[in-house]
């Protein structure tokens, strides 16, 4: 099969291995040369994804199987179209439509599903941004309807945080969307990403729940299994078949979760592997994420997920800018046990930009805690240098 994969980061490196694995063909884009999938993909293209005739160009060019988005910032209207020309986008042109988009999919989860969420508003302006936060209360929380990796999220604490937070938002911003919506702070004990895959004539099935700590709204650490009772547990999945039955399509979707003393809120949701994911390249599972998603956009059967390891990742950060970045230390990391690392391959770095990720694993008894402070250690070990 020929697989056209918007999006070229390291999420789609991993992908675009696993697909390469079982013979499939990948054509990676994305707006820059030498993205991290580039570099092991069959062919590329680059091009401004939000350019709806540039999409067209290269979908009517290599004719693909299936399309396959990583990343927010694409025209995704132009999604409807390809599936009528026979195409199948994953998992659907409505899911990505719904799911590149916090406004689309907060209000299918709030609105039509009934899904416990954060009390919301949306804000075009600054003016409606200050509207919003006396709707909500403060602190609040601030995002930009179309971003990732949490670009352009802050916390409104004080009347004078709002212009600020505001124009943060709006730089960090995806797309051509300027729009935003600011949600309550929920006071939650913590917080999870439930890997969920939809199979096409198959059972939905779960990954074990992953745990995550935030800095900047970006993911710092993640581990797998994160701690959550039984009663939160089926609850998040209720809430997590919900959402992507209503979506539609195949494949495997990051559903996050806050848990709390009133019980589990959604939060987000992406059409895709997720950040906090990586941890399953600690081999923490029989299929990591990307061979899930994989599979399941295939229609091969997968049968059972099972837990064969607790896990950490950590992430390795840049520190500077560079347009040649180089790395250090890498023999220290290869030298722990039970630890493994990924350099991801990004051409250039500016300051805590995700650059690589340390992996550790261990038995299931062994505590998560002692795990995550591994793998934490094992990331400050690689420097990235200009």
């Amino acid at each position: 099969m020929k697989i056209l994969l918007l999006g070229s980061g390291e999420l789609g490196k991993e992908f675009t291995i696993a697909a390469q694995r079982i013979g499939q063909t990948i054509i990676a884009v994305d707006s820059y040369e030498n993205a991290p999938a580039m570099q092991v993909a069959h062919s590329f293209e680059v091009i401004n994804m939000l350019d709806g005739d540039a999409l067209d160009q290269i979908v009517a060019k290599h004719q693909p199987d299936f399309i396959v988005p990583e990343i927010e910032a694409i025209r995704t209207e132009q999604f409807y179209k390809y599936e009528k020309q026979g195409i199948t986008v994953v998992p659907s042109a409505r899911a990505a439509n719904f799911t590149m988009n916090r406004k689309a999919i907060r209000d299918l989860a709030s609105k039509e599903l009934g899904l416990k969420t954060a009390n919301y508003r949306y804000a075009t302006t600054a003016a409606e941004l200050q509207k919003g936060v006396e709707a909500v209360g403060m602190p609040c929380v601030v995002k930009p309807l179309m971003s990732s990796s949490g670009k352009g999220q802050s916390t409104i604490k004080t009347i004078d945080d709002i212009e600020k937070a505001w124009k943060y938002a709006v730089e960090g911003s995806r797309g051509d969307v300027v729009e935003v919506i600011v949600e309550a702070f929920v006071k939650f004990n913590s917080e999870i990403t439930l890997l969920t895959v939809v199979q096409n004539d198959n059972p939905t099935l779960f990954c074990a729940p992953i745990g995550h700590r935030q800095e900047r709204g970006d993911y710092m650490e993640s581990w797998q299994p994160a701690r959550i009772s039984d009663k939160d547990l089926y609850e998040a999945q209720d809430m997590a078949e919900k959402v992507t039955e209503a979506l539609g399509g195949t494949g495997l979707f990051g559903v996050e979760f806050f848990l709390t003393d009133d019980g589990v809120y959604f939060s987000e949701l992406s059409p895709r592997p997720h950040d906090t994911g990586m941890v399953t390249l600690a081999g923490t599972q029989n299929f990591n994420q990307f061979e899930l998603h994989l599979r399941a956009i295939l229609s091969l059967p997968i049968f059972e997920i099972t837990l064969e390891k607790a896990g950490a990742s950590a992430v390795i950060l840049a520190s500077e800018n560079s347009q040649n970045p180089t790395y250090s230390g890498i023999e220290n990391i290869a030298a722990l046990p039970k630890t493994d690392f990924r350099i991801f391959g990004k051409p250039t770095s500016r300051p805590f930009r995700r650059m690589g990720v340390s992996l550790v694993y261990d038995t299931l008894e062994t505590p998560i805690e002692e795990i995550v402070e591994k793998a934490k250690k094992a990331a400050t070990l690689v420097n990235v240098k200009s």
